[in-house]
This record gives C-alpha cells, sequence and structure tokens, in this order.
C-alpha cells in the first residue's frame, strides 16, 4: 500500500524565514511560501540564480532544480539512513574501488541545465576530489534516491529524476521506494530515456548491471519497512 504523503509540507515557515533571511537581495522578494511550498514570483530562477540560492540555505533546506524549478528534498529520517548505510556496506564489500557519495550534488538533465541532490552517487574512489557541490555527471556509475515520506516523492524520484539522469547519461539509476517495498534498477539511457526499467520486490537478490556489477540481498530491507 502507498502511503497518503499528500499533507506533507516541503518545507516549515522557520526554514523559508530562515531562507530569505540568507538569500540574495535580488533574489529574496521572488521568494513565497504557500501551502508548505517554496515558490518563485516572476517567473523561474535560472540555474545560476539557484545556485546562488542553494549555497546560502540553511543547513535543514535542501534545495534541487529539477525541470526548471526549485524544489525542496525533505531532510531524511532514520529508516532512511539506514538505508543508505546498508546500501553503502555491500558497495564497500563488493566494489572496494568505488566510493558511494552521500549527498551529492549533480549537474543532470540535458545540457547539464539541472541540479539533482542524490542520496548516493556512485563514482571511482576520488572521482569528487576538488568538486564543488555540483558534480559533473561524466564518468560516475549510478545514481541513488531512497523515497521519503512527503507529498513530492512520486514527481520527484520516480518521474523527474528517471528522466534527469538519463538525460545526463548516468548508465544506472537505483530507486529504494519505500512506499512501494521495491526497487527499481534505471538501465541503459538512451536519448534521454532508460531503455530498461526492472522493479524488484524487497526481499529480492537484484543484480546490478554493468558498469556497476554489484548484487544486492535485499532482505534486510524488510526490516526499514514502515
Amino acid at each position: 500500500m502507498t502511503r497518503d504523503t499528500t499533507d506533507r509540507p516541503q518545507m516549515d515557515a522557520e526554514d523559508f524565514d530562515e531562507l530569505v533571511r540568507r538569500a540574495p537581495r535580488e533574489i529574496r522578494n521572488r521568494l513565497e511560501f504557500l501551502g508548505g511550498r517554496l515558490c518563485i514570483r516572476h517567473g523561474p530562477l535560472d540555474v545560476d540564480e539557484f545556485e546562488e540560492l542553494a549555497a546560502v540555505a540553511p543547513e535543514t533546506v535542501r534545495l534541487e532544480y529539477i525541470n526548471g524549478k526549485v524544489e525542496v528534498k525533505a531532510m531524511p529520517d532514520g529508516n532512511h539512513t539506514s538505508i543508505f548505510m546498508w546500501l553503502l556496506r555491500q558497495c564497500m564489500q563488493q566494489r572496494p574501488d568505488l566510493d558511494l557519495a552521500p549527498e551529492r550534488g549533480v549537474k543532470a538533465e540535458a545540457y547539464r541545465k539541472g541540479r539533482a541532490r542524490t542520496d548516493g552517487f556512485l563514482a571511482p574512489v576520488d572521482h569528487f576530489k576538488g568538486d564543488r557541490e555540483w558534480s559533473d555527471p561524466d564518468g560516475s556509475l549510478m545514481a541513488v534516491e531512497i523515497t521519503s515520506h512527503d507529498r513530492d516523492t512520486d514527481q520527484r524520484d520516480r518521474i523527474d529524476k528517471p528522466l534527469g539522469y538519463a538525460a545526463a547519461d548516468i548508465p544506472v539509476y537505483l530507486l529504494i521506494d519505500r512506499d512501494n517495498h521495491t526497487l527499481t534498477v534505471f538501465s541503459e539511457p538512451k536519448d534521454g530515456r532508460y531503455q530498461q526499467i526492472s522493479p524488484y520486490p524487497w526481499g529480492a537478490t537484484v543484480e546490478l548491471p554493468a558498469p556497476v556489477d554489484i548484487t544486492l540481498d535485499t532482505e534486510k530491507l524488510k526490516d526499514y519497512a514502515d
């Protein structure tokens, strides 16, 4: 059963007030808080304006730039963190030549015009050395998202992120879905879409395709069902 998240706001009023206080002057007056959502007046921000805003956002506000819109990504809860650590352990055991970086910012979408904040980003060891907040996807192996119980997770993680990551030619996108208790492996990006989409129930053995080449025993995920 899919959890009803329609009443979970993107952010609270205190976080919005702090974001406005920190925002560059030319952006500050364009920010609104309506129905628990961050909105932008007078047209969307461009990607450079977004990066200015994201750079000063408080730690409790994780901003993304998806399809030309500023989105607020929910803060991880305990089960979200436990799932990430479960995946990190398996990656380290099987591919010690790779780093699974948590909460890594990535330049996504066509022409690198999106800014996605991944739950995990898999790449060779030291691949992110010297990077600032947003890494180029070239040379990466896999993006990972773990759904949160907020009202925007369906559009963000199940629809927008697969398109953005495929357009950036990230070889594999792994979606760990806490609402549906599934893992979905997206692979073979071509023309802005993943050609292979393979869902698995929690408890299955999941083979992540090349270039990842990791086998996931997902039985442990049942401990994090909520």
